[in-house]
């Protein structure tokens, strides 16, 4: 029964730092770029978009399909980023185990 307690203490304490590793990530911002940064998107924690920056000269009649892949190269590129922090700040958190499929917080 020892060994028992010990888990349940030990799984505790990983969810206590499951709990303040996604407040910390929420508070994060990344941010994406495209076109050679004529196009920026940030993006916070939970994946909300909070900023757009477009190049004025984007901003031209018959450009829009240009900053349309633009937009979504730039927002792609900050959703990579987000994702390789979280995953960073899991390795942290879980030492380096790997967590079984559907496990993921």
């Amino acid at each position: 029964m020892k060994n028992f307690a010990s888990l349940m203490k030990q799984a505790q304490e990983m969810q206590s730092k499951m709990s303040a590793m996604q407040d910390s990530m929420a508070q994060m911002e990344v941010t994406g770029s495209s076109g050679a940064g004529m196009v920026t998107v940030t993006l916070n924690g939970k994946g909300e978009m909070r900023g757009l920056k477009i190049d004025e000269s984007l901003l031209q009649p018959g450009e829009g399909e240009i900053l349309e892949d633009l937009i979504i190269a730039a927002h792609n590129d900050a959703k990579a980023k987000l994702e390789a922090a979280m995953a960073e700040k899991m390795k942290e958190v879980t030492g380096g185990l790997s967590l079984p499929p559907g496990m993921g917080f």
